[in-house]
Protein backbone atom coordinates (compact mmCIF):
# COMPACT_ATOMS: atom_id res chain seq x y z
CA UNK A 1 0.00 0.00 0.00
CA UNK A 2 0.75 3.66 0.12
CA UNK A 3 1.14 6.07 2.71
CA UNK A 4 -1.27 8.52 4.03
CA UNK A 5 0.36 11.39 2.46
CA UNK A 6 0.28 9.79 -1.16
CA UNK A 7 -2.97 8.80 -0.29
CA UNK A 8 -4.16 12.22 -0.16
CA UNK A 9 -2.49 13.77 -3.04
CA UNK A 10 -3.28 10.46 -5.60
CA UNK A 11 -6.76 11.66 -4.31
CA UNK A 12 -6.18 15.62 -5.49
CA UNK A 13 -4.92 14.03 -8.45
CA UNK A 14 -7.86 12.40 -9.32
CA UNK A 15 -10.31 15.30 -9.14
CA UNK A 16 -7.18 17.08 -10.94
CA UNK A 17 -8.03 14.96 -13.76
CA UNK A 18 -11.77 14.53 -13.82
CA UNK A 19 -11.54 18.80 -13.39
CA UNK A 20 -9.58 18.78 -16.78
CA UNK A 21 -11.91 16.55 -18.54
CA UNK A 22 -9.63 14.16 -19.00
CA UNK A 23 -11.09 10.62 -21.06
CA UNK A 24 -11.99 7.89 -19.17
CA UNK A 25 -9.08 5.63 -20.96
CA UNK A 26 -6.47 8.66 -20.14
CA UNK A 27 -7.94 9.02 -16.10
CA UNK A 28 -7.40 5.13 -15.68
CA UNK A 29 -3.89 4.99 -17.10
CA UNK A 30 -2.83 8.16 -15.78
CA UNK A 31 -3.79 7.08 -12.11
CA UNK A 32 -2.37 3.44 -11.99
CA UNK A 33 0.86 4.60 -13.10
CA UNK A 34 0.24 6.98 -10.11
CA UNK A 35 -0.45 4.74 -7.59
CA UNK A 36 2.33 2.68 -8.85
CA UNK A 37 5.05 5.24 -8.12
CA UNK A 38 3.51 5.89 -4.55
CA UNK A 39 3.85 2.19 -3.53
CA UNK A 40 6.71 2.66 -4.64
CA UNK A 41 7.64 5.33 -2.91
CA UNK A 42 6.33 4.45 0.44
CA UNK A 43 8.17 1.19 0.61
CA UNK A 44 11.55 3.40 0.11
CA UNK A 45 9.70 6.16 2.99
CA UNK A 46 9.84 8.78 0.62
CA UNK A 47 7.06 10.94 0.71
CA UNK A 48 5.24 13.46 -2.00
CA UNK A 49 7.03 16.27 -0.59
CA UNK A 50 10.32 15.23 -1.12
CA UNK A 51 10.97 12.82 -4.03
CA UNK A 52 13.59 14.26 -5.89
CA UNK A 53 15.29 13.32 -9.61
CA UNK A 54 17.51 10.61 -7.99
CA UNK A 55 14.84 8.76 -6.83
CA UNK A 56 13.07 9.25 -9.87
CA UNK A 57 15.64 8.21 -12.02
CA UNK A 58 16.29 4.78 -9.82
CA UNK A 59 12.46 4.60 -10.00
CA UNK A 60 12.14 4.72 -13.57
CA UNK A 61 15.26 2.66 -13.78
CA UNK A 62 13.00 -0.33 -12.29
CA UNK A 63 10.89 -0.06 -14.74
CA UNK A 64 13.24 -0.65 -17.44
CA UNK A 65 14.78 -3.37 -15.06
CA UNK A 66 11.02 -5.27 -15.16
CA UNK A 67 10.69 -5.65 -18.75
CA UNK A 68 8.41 -2.65 -19.43
CA UNK A 69 9.11 -0.89 -23.11
CA UNK A 70 10.82 2.16 -23.47
CA UNK A 71 6.87 3.34 -24.74
CA UNK A 72 5.00 2.38 -21.41
CA UNK A 73 8.30 3.76 -19.14
CA UNK A 74 7.91 7.12 -20.77
CA UNK A 75 4.35 7.13 -20.60
CA UNK A 76 4.55 6.32 -16.64
CA UNK A 77 7.08 9.32 -16.53
CA UNK A 78 4.72 11.62 -18.07
CA UNK A 79 1.58 10.89 -15.13
CA UNK A 80 4.81 11.64 -12.72
CA UNK A 81 5.49 14.58 -14.29
CA UNK A 82 1.42 15.72 -14.06
CA UNK A 83 1.60 14.46 -10.92
CA UNK A 84 3.89 16.60 -9.48
CA UNK A 85 3.40 20.11 -11.39
CA UNK A 86 -0.01 20.07 -9.73
CA UNK A 87 2.01 19.61 -6.37
CA UNK A 88 4.01 22.90 -7.82
CA UNK A 89 0.43 24.54 -8.77
CA UNK A 90 -1.01 23.70 -5.16
CA UNK A 91 1.92 25.04 -3.36
CA UNK A 92 2.44 22.01 -1.84
CA UNK A 93 6.76 22.10 -3.51
CA UNK A 94 8.73 24.07 -5.04
CA UNK A 95 10.31 22.83 -8.25
CA UNK A 96 8.94 19.63 -10.13
CA UNK A 97 11.73 16.88 -10.50
CA UNK A 98 10.15 14.72 -13.05
CA UNK A 99 11.29 18.10 -15.83
CA UNK A 100 14.73 17.46 -15.16
CA UNK A 101 14.17 13.66 -16.19
CA UNK A 102 14.30 12.69 -19.79
CA UNK A 103 12.17 10.16 -21.11
CA UNK A 104 13.60 7.00 -22.51
CA UNK A 105 14.49 6.67 -26.22
CA UNK A 106 11.79 4.83 -27.94
CA UNK A 107 13.51 2.82 -30.93
CA UNK A 108 12.36 3.92 -34.62
CA UNK A 109 10.90 1.20 -36.30
CA UNK A 110 12.64 0.98 -40.16
CA UNK A 111 10.07 0.79 -43.08
CA UNK A 112 9.59 -2.41 -44.62
CA UNK A 113 11.20 -2.49 -47.81
CA UNK A 114 9.50 -5.28 -50.18
CA UNK A 115 11.58 -7.45 -52.49
CA UNK A 116 11.85 -7.30 -56.00
CA UNK A 117 10.08 -10.53 -56.67
CA UNK A 118 7.23 -8.98 -53.88
CA UNK A 119 6.78 -6.27 -56.00
CA UNK A 120 6.58 -8.23 -59.05
CA UNK A 121 3.67 -10.16 -57.62
CA UNK A 122 2.27 -7.23 -56.53
CA UNK A 123 2.00 -5.54 -59.89
CA UNK A 124 0.68 -8.05 -61.69
CA UNK A 125 -2.22 -8.42 -58.66
CA UNK A 126 -3.63 -4.86 -60.19
CA UNK A 127 -5.65 -5.09 -63.10
CA UNK A 128 -6.10 -2.99 -65.91
CA UNK A 129 -9.75 -2.56 -65.81
CA UNK A 130 -10.96 0.78 -64.12
CA UNK A 131 -9.50 3.91 -64.35
CA UNK A 132 -8.00 4.20 -60.77
CA UNK A 133 -6.29 0.79 -61.73
CA UNK A 134 -4.86 1.90 -64.74
CA UNK A 135 -3.95 4.79 -62.41
CA UNK A 136 -2.50 2.47 -59.56
CA UNK A 137 -0.80 0.26 -61.76
CA UNK A 138 1.15 3.83 -63.65
CA UNK A 139 1.82 5.18 -60.36
CA UNK A 140 3.76 1.65 -59.11
CA UNK A 141 5.06 0.61 -62.05
CA UNK A 142 6.57 3.91 -62.13
CA UNK A 143 7.54 4.29 -58.51
CA UNK A 144 9.46 0.75 -58.94
CA UNK A 145 11.18 1.61 -62.35
CA UNK A 146 12.75 5.18 -61.15
CA UNK A 147 12.76 4.77 -57.53
CA UNK A 148 10.83 7.70 -56.97
CA UNK A 149 9.23 8.39 -52.98
CA UNK A 150 5.44 9.41 -52.89
CA UNK A 151 6.73 12.79 -52.70
CA UNK A 152 7.96 13.10 -55.95
CA UNK A 153 5.27 11.01 -57.60
CA UNK A 154 2.49 13.27 -56.30
CA UNK A 155 4.05 16.26 -57.61
CA UNK A 156 4.85 15.08 -61.18
CA UNK A 157 2.48 17.09 -63.99
CA UNK A 158 1.78 15.58 -67.38
CA UNK A 159 4.51 17.65 -69.38
CA UNK A 160 6.59 15.79 -66.41
CA UNK A 161 6.82 12.97 -68.89
CA UNK A 162 9.05 12.66 -72.08
CA UNK A 163 8.14 9.85 -74.21
CA UNK A 164 10.52 10.34 -76.70
CA UNK A 165 13.24 10.32 -74.81
CA UNK A 166 11.91 7.65 -72.43
CA UNK A 167 12.28 9.91 -69.11
CA UNK A 168 10.83 11.75 -66.89
CA UNK A 169 11.17 14.90 -65.13
CA UNK A 170 11.53 15.03 -61.17
CA UNK A 171 11.70 17.49 -58.36
CA UNK A 172 13.20 16.19 -55.58
CA UNK A 173 14.16 17.94 -52.24
CA UNK A 174 15.59 21.75 -52.66
CA UNK A 175 13.36 22.07 -55.44
CA UNK A 176 16.60 20.59 -57.71
CA UNK A 177 15.36 18.81 -60.76
CA UNK A 178 16.43 15.56 -62.08
CA UNK A 179 15.92 13.41 -65.05
CA UNK A 180 15.09 9.89 -64.47
CA UNK A 181 14.95 6.92 -67.50
CA UNK A 182 12.12 5.33 -67.73
CA UNK A 183 11.47 1.46 -68.07
CA UNK A 184 9.44 -0.01 -70.47
CA UNK A 185 7.17 -1.58 -68.28
CA UNK A 186 6.20 1.54 -66.89
CA UNK A 187 6.29 3.74 -69.69
CA UNK A 188 3.48 1.22 -71.26
CA UNK A 189 1.54 1.28 -68.24
CA UNK A 190 1.44 5.19 -68.23
CA UNK A 191 0.56 5.26 -71.91
CA UNK A 192 -2.68 2.93 -71.36
CA UNK A 193 -3.31 5.18 -68.07
CA UNK A 194 -3.13 8.65 -70.30
CA UNK A 195 -5.49 7.17 -73.17
CA UNK A 196 -7.68 5.40 -70.90
CA UNK A 197 -7.25 6.22 -67.21
CA UNK A 198 -6.77 9.77 -66.80
CA UNK A 199 -8.92 10.98 -68.85
CA UNK A 200 -11.85 9.08 -66.92
CA UNK A 201 -10.57 11.06 -63.48
CA UNK A 202 -9.74 14.86 -65.21
CA UNK A 203 -11.22 17.53 -63.78
CA UNK A 204 -10.46 21.07 -65.46
CA UNK A 205 -7.25 22.69 -65.35
CA UNK A 206 -5.44 20.03 -62.81
CA UNK A 207 -2.09 19.80 -64.11
CA UNK A 208 -1.27 16.47 -61.85
CA UNK A 209 -0.21 13.17 -63.85
CA UNK A 210 -1.83 11.48 -60.85
CA UNK A 211 -4.85 12.17 -59.96
CA UNK A 212 -7.98 11.01 -57.41
CA UNK A 213 -11.34 10.08 -58.29
CA UNK A 214 -12.31 13.27 -57.72
CA UNK A 215 -10.14 14.79 -60.23
CA UNK A 216 -7.18 16.50 -57.80
CA UNK A 217 -3.89 15.78 -57.25
CA UNK A 218 -3.12 12.65 -55.12
CA UNK A 219 -1.43 13.76 -51.55
CA UNK A 220 1.24 11.08 -49.99
CA UNK A 221 -1.29 9.27 -48.00
CA UNK A 222 -3.25 8.45 -50.80
CA UNK A 223 -0.05 6.91 -52.28
CA UNK A 224 0.75 4.83 -49.18
CA UNK A 225 -2.50 3.87 -48.75
CA UNK A 226 -3.30 2.57 -52.11
CA UNK A 227 -0.06 0.55 -51.44
CA UNK A 228 -1.31 -1.38 -48.37
CA UNK A 229 -4.43 -2.26 -50.37
CA UNK A 230 -2.49 -3.68 -52.89
CA UNK A 231 0.14 -5.09 -50.93
CA UNK A 232 -2.81 -7.23 -48.86
CA UNK A 233 -4.45 -8.29 -51.59
CA UNK A 234 -1.18 -9.66 -53.01
CA UNK A 235 -0.58 -11.57 -50.40
CA UNK A 236 -3.97 -12.73 -49.60
CA UNK A 237 -4.36 -13.50 -53.49
CA UNK A 238 -7.78 -12.40 -52.47
CA UNK A 239 -9.31 -11.00 -56.06
CA UNK A 240 -8.47 -7.50 -56.72
CA UNK A 241 -12.18 -5.91 -56.19
CA UNK A 242 -12.25 -2.25 -54.91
Amino acid sequence: MYSTQWGAVLEEFARELARRAASTKTRIAYQTDVVQLARWATARELEPANIGVRDLRRYLAGLSEQGNTPTTVARKLAAVRALLRMQVQLGQRRENPAELVSSPKRPRRLPRVLKPGEVETLLDRIPAGSALELRDRALFELAYACGLRAEELISLDVDSLDFDSEAVRVEGKGGKTRIVPVGEHALRALERYLASGRPALESQGESALLLSKSGRRLCTSDVRRRLRVWARRAASGAPALI
